[in-house]
């Protein structure tokens, strides 16, 4: 089974946190980068489908020359090659011209001879907090899409062909479901723990195949949200008085805020 996954290079926001001149993303100047958790566990469950199938992991981002790192570092940990869809500013890219992009180039790469039988993705953006491009994607493709999926594993689907097994948790506790292939999936984490990239890995993820597109021009009928900080709140407070009155107004602020409960 011939497996994409779709990943998306975010800021790593253990820093100072500020938005971009529009407001429409998190300014990243200063910050590193990472992949967020859901679609570390994305290209878990992909490695891990595609060697009990006998199948291959291509790993894909939308971004800017530098996210060809997040694709190393999946190829580190047992993708076979990656896609950089070099976009200049990828926070000009709403959901809907995100999907678009991606839908394009597995139809290229269809009709070249590599067909991808399932589409992984983090069910949301860690930075955005996007939940649309699986759905708009599957809609794109006309495939059959699942969200909120924790684990998953190939099965025989219905004529012999390949299908999916996968279980998510709902309302009600754990969900399962069976779909045909080809499909798309939104991947949560939690199922399953992402692997560390070993010695071996690292050097085979500096040679790996990765192919380069450029992104045309972002729709003008889906741009992205405002996004706005939380207010900053206070980080001291003072108590006035001496003695018992100043303890007991002590007390009053540390119930006030939920340390201590009377």
């Amino acid at each position: 089974m011939n497996i994409l996954v779709c990943i998306k290079r975010i800021p790593d926001i253990s820093g100072q946190i500020t938005l971009n001149d529009s407001g429409t993303d998190i300014d990243d100047s200063g910050l590193g980068h990472t992949t967020s958790a859901h679609e570390e566990c994305a290209v878990e469950l992909a490695i891990q489908t595609a060697a009990a199938t006998g199948g291959k992991v291509t790993v894909l981002t939308l971004g800017p020359a530098e996210a060809v790192e997040q694709l190393r570092a999946a190829v580190a940990v047992g993708a076979n090659d990656g896609i950089l869809i070099e976009a200049e500013d990828p926070g000009a890219f709403g959901p809907e011209d995100i999907a678009q992009v991606i839908g394009d180039v597995i139809r290229d790469r269809a009709e070249e001879g590599q067909s991808f039988d399932l589409v992984l993705l983090g069910n949301d953006a860690a930075d955005t907090g996007d939940f649309q491009v699986g759905i708009r994607l599957a809609y794109d493709l006309e495939y059959p899409v699942l969200t909120g999926i924790q684990t998953l594993s190939a099965t025989g689907g219905s004529g012999g062909t390949t299908a999916i097994e996968a279980h998510g948790i709902g309302p009600a506790g754990t969900e399962v479901f069976s779909l045909d292939l080809p499909a798309v999936i939104a991947v949560q984490e939690g199922g399953v723990d992402p692997r560390y990239p070993s010695i071996t890995g690292r050097m085979k993820a500096k040679k790996a195949r990765i192919a380069e597109y450029v992104a045309p021009e972002p729709g003008a009928g889906n741009p992205r949200i405002g996004l706005e900080l939380p207010p900053e709140t206070a980080s001291a407070v003072t108590i006035l008085g001496e003695g018992p009155d100043a303890a007991g107004a002590l007390v009053d602020v540390l119930e006030e805020i939920g340390v201590i409960r009377s």
